[in-house]
């Protein structure tokens, strides 16, 4: 692979500068990729579409020295694949027709086959491929159990997730039941990912951060670190992403990702004395420093590249996903900035 960059810091091993890639590097802050979603009608269009997911993939590559490509898919492919009747709509976020509420509903659910109901993110996975030519790697992902399990409870976003705890704390053998099925659906469809060619895997665990700690382990990191067993020897590295999770970080390290990916809520100073050398880091300059102006922009680049020192182990990116009304110049000065800076020397490890 021409550069590869962004795998060898995932391992750990040396690179001549920090590897960066964006959360959500394709999607509406960018012109050209509203351009081409008018084209698919609807965003769910967008991912169902091949060869428009292959170019909305492309496209940040086009602007930025990236050091990688993520499919451009959804987390809720699998529920939607379950039949719940998902729906995406501007500025009001996802919808399910049919949320999951009983056991009843949960034993009913079928577990989709990766390559039928869900072959068009593989399809998309080859052809992202195919255009690369090796030259970047290419992530393929997946939600975890956990944050897919509230969306299809709450049957919405921007809910305050009283209905997935109820189902958490008030019987939990059926909260259970739900995530099993669900660890089972992603392990093939990540399965189904690698054989495809994607490079490396992120779990995006966006909701974990909202529960106990006790409940975060039940129903949250044992469902992920399942998932990262049952892909077995797969040679393909893992970054495990959950927004809030800082309390954690010790017991996300020993899940068995390779990468741990952190929220702006923690400094990776903190974070990288706190895990040693067990993972790689990913992040984590907040969204909204990009909505301020070039210098402020630098300025916090280059403090987020201090914090973590020099050595091996860094991977460049945001908290959470860009934003839509980021200027699309500003995360070229973030990406300039990278490429010029030198950070000072690493902080003694734990």
């Amino acid at each position: 692979m021409r550069n590869d960059r962004f795998l060898r810091a995932l391992r750990r091993q040396p690179v001549d500068r920090t590897p960066v890639w964006i959360m959500r590097q394709a999607g509406r802050y960018l012109p050209e990729y509203r351009a081409t979603r008018q084209r698919a009608g609807n965003f769910l269009n967008l991912c169902k579409t091949p060869e428009l997911a292959c170019e909305v993939t492309l496209q940040p590559l086009a602007r930025y020295a990236l050091d990688a490509a993520i499919v451009f898919s959804d987390i809720l492919t699998i529920p939607d694949a379950m039949g719940l009747g998902l729906s995406l709509e501007e500025g009001v976020g996802p919808r399910f027709e049919h949320p999951v509420r009983s056991r009843r509903e949960i034993e009913q659910l079928p577990l989709p086959d990766s390559e039928t109901e869900l072959g068009y993110v593989m399809d998309a996975i080859r052809l992202i491929k195919g255009e690369l030519d090796d030259r970047l790697p290419l992530i393929g992902f997946s939600g975890s159990p956990w944050t897919l399990a509230s969306y299809m409870v709450e049957g919405r976003s921007g809910s305050d997730f009283k209905l997935i705890k109820q189902l958490a704390y008030g019987a939990p053998d059926d909260c259970s039941l739900l995530l099993k099925k669900l660890s089972a659906a992603i392990i093939e469809y990540l399965k189904a990912q690698i054989a495809a060619g994607v490079d490396a895997i992120m779990l995006f665990d966006t909701w974990g951060g909202i529960l106990t700690t006790p409940a975060y382990e039940t129903c949250s990191l044992g469902p992920m670190t399942e998932i990262i067993r049952g892909l077995g020897d797969h040679e393909v590295p893992i970054i495990l992403f959950t927004k809030g999770g800082a309390l954690w970080l010790e017991k996300i390290a020993t899940s068995g990702c390779q990468g741990v990916g952190l929220d702006w809520t923690v400094s990776l100073e903190e974070a990288r004395h706190r895990v040693g050398d067990k993972v790689a880091l990913q992040g984590n300059l907040d969204p909204a420093v990009l909505l301020t102006d070039p210098k402020t922009i630098q300025r916090e680049v280059r403090r987020v590249l201090d914090d973590f020192g020099s050595g091996s182990g860094h991977i460049f990116n945001l908290g959470h996903g860009i934003t839509p009304d980021v200027p699309p110049e500003h995360l070229g000065v973030l990406i300039d900035t990278i490429g010029d800076y030198q950070p000072s020397p690493a902080p003694s490890r734990g």
